[in-house]
C-alpha cells in the first residue's frame, strides 16, 4: 500500500473487515506502522489465550438470524444483507448448525480457533484498551469506514482506546 501512496495513487477511503481495519487506519496515519505491529500481534496473543470457541456462517438476513440467535451465542459479523456470522462455545455453535440446516438455512464452520467479535472476547477488553492507550494515536488522513458502526470513522473514535477496545468484541458490520 505504500508503495502505491509513494506512486501519488490515494484511495477516497478505505475500509478493513476486523485487523484489517487497523491497516486502513495505520495507512491514514492513526498508528505508526511499528505500534499498529505491536497493538495487532498483542491482541492476537490477548485474544487466544482466551477459552476456544467456534464461528458459523449463516445465509440469513440479520433481521431472522437475531430471532433465532440463542443467548448464548454472539452476533460477530454481518457482512451482507444476508450473510451473517455468529459466535461463542463450539457445543452451542453446533446445536445452532443442527437447527438451521433442519430447516434447510445454509451454513458453515467457519475454521477458526475461538469465537472473535463474541461475548468470550470481553475479557481482553479492558487490557487492550490499556494497550492502545500507550501509543500515539494521530488524526486519520484518508476517510475510514468504521467496522464496528458500519459508518465513518470519526475522529473522536479513531482517537480513543476505547474505540479499539470495542473493535475486538463487536460485531463487524
Amino acid at each position: 500500500a505504500q508503495a502505491w501512496l509513494a506512486q501519488g495513487l490515494r484511495p477516497a477511503a478505505m475500509v478493513g473487515h476486523s485487523i484489517g481495519e487497523f491497516v486502513a487506519a495505520t495507512l491514514a496515519g492513526v498508528f505508526s506502522l511499528a505500534d499498529a505491529l505491536r497493538l495487532v500481534a498483542r491482541r492476537g496473543r490477548l485474544m487466544q489465550a482466551q477459552p476456544a470457541g467456534g464461528m458459523l456462517s449463516i445465509r440469513m438476513p440479520l433481521p431472522a438470524l437475531l430471532a433465532r440467535l440463542p443467548a448464548t451465542l454472539s452476533l460477530a459479523a454481518e457482512n451482507s444483507p444476508a450473510a451473517c456470522v455468529v459466535a461463542g462455545q463450539a457445543d452451542d455453535i453446533g446445536a445452532l448448525q443442527v437447527q438451521l440446516e433442519a430447516d434447510g438455512i445454509a451454513c458453515r464452520p467457519l475454521r477458526t480457533s475461538h469465537a472473535f467479535h463474541s461475548a468470550m472476547m470481553a475479557p481482553v477488553m479492558v487490557p487492550f484498551r490499556e494497550e492502545v492507550a500507550a501509543v500515539a494515536r494521530g488524526v486519520p488522513t484518508i476517510p475510514i469506514v468504521s467496522c464496528v458502526t458500519g459508518d465513518w470513522l470519526d475522529v473522536a473514535d479513531a482517537m480513543s482506546p476505547e474505540y479499539w477496545s470495542r473493535h475486538l468484541r463487536e460485531p463487524v458490520l
